[in-house]
């Protein structure tokens, strides 16, 4: 357990950093260029709700190039994750190509998991910092608002009988739905999730593993106080077992066979996680804690 607490950021109860505001500005005045930060919404947002984050960011690093993509807004995020990552990909493709030194992803929610299929199936990408902001990164399992406003007539227990169908998996948020108790049928009907952590074979999780290393950072961030992902854990990709106890990222299997690159993340010392406590699923990405805290730091 030692080593876990080694790579494993500093719990943060809700203090904020004490970090120099003018830092920013000292390096932009000397003449250092930040790398553009391209931020990707997730279920049910649009580019516009993302004014607070592009503002920290600007202050804090002055002159850096900010996009959030304006894709699969709103009822459009409901769309397969396959299918969004391969739009998101088109729009983001040509900043990376201007980007001489790298660019810096933030991917909020669901759109951390559009991310992770971005950066698996794009072999000469050239993103250095990959921060996943509450992120359902092991899946999502939860009676949530999300899931009594989408699915009225049914509760966690329940929805397999949707998601893991072929009409299930059109619908984004069951190609990730994990049903601890019906682990078979997660592992053989989920078309995004299941294949992109190595729990269902795929002749291209070699090439994706390749492609995904060429990270030069991860972080995971989330807390406790979330709300909507279940277990929260899961957004460092812990993960319930078939009793509902979480087991932690350090003894998942996906961990410990490295099949797409987390062990290997942790031995380079590439691997962060930040934990924040008293933040609710929608306030992520308009906190200037989690911002100076988690964030900063890994834009540069």
């Amino acid at each position: 357990m030692s080593g876990w607490k080694m790579w494993s950021q500093r719990r943060i109860s809700g203090a904020r950093g004490l970090l120099c505001p003018l830092l920013g500005a000292c390096l932009w005045a000397a003449g250092i260029a930040y790398k553009p930060v391209i931020i990707v919404h997730g279920l049910f947002d649009s580019s516009g709700d993302f004014k607070h984050l592009q503002y920290f960011i600007n202050e804090s690093h002055p002159g850096t190039n900010v996009t959030v993509i304006d894709l699969f807004d709103r009822g459009a995020s409901l769309q397969p994750l396959w299918k969004q990552v391969e739009g998101f990909k088109a729009a983001i493709y040509p900043i990376m190509q201007n980007a001489v030194n790298g660019v810096h992803f933030i991917c909020y929610s669901q759109g951390g998991l559009v991310c992770r299929g971005i950066l698996s199936t794009l072999s000469d990408h050239n993103v250095h910092s990959f921060i996943s902001l509450s992120a359902p990164q092991a899946g999502q399992y939860g009676d949530t608002d999300y899931l009594k406003y989408l699915f009225p007539n049914f509760v966690k227990s329940n929805l397999y009988h949707v998601c893991y169908t072929a009409f299930g998996q059109r619908i984004s948020i069951c190609n990730y739905w994990n049903d601890p108790h019906h682990r078979d049928l997660y592992v053989n009907s989920s078309d995004y999730l299941a294949l992109l952590n190595g729990e269902r074979p795929d002749p291209n999780s070699t090439d994706w593993k390749t492609n995904f290393l060429k990270i030069k950072k991860l972080v995971l961030i989330g807390g406790p106080d979330d709300g909507v992902i279940t277990p929260w854990q899961s957004s460092q990709f812990g993960f319930y077992d078939d009793n509902e106890t979480v087991v932690e990222m350090p003894y998942q299997d996906l961990f410990l066979r490295d099949v797409f690159g987390l062990k290997t993340l942790v031995a380079r010392e590439d691997l962060i996680l930040c934990t924040v406590a008293g933040v609710a699923h929608v306030w992520w990405h308009s906190n200037e804690t989690v911002f100076h805290t988690c964030i900063e730091k890994w834009l540069v």
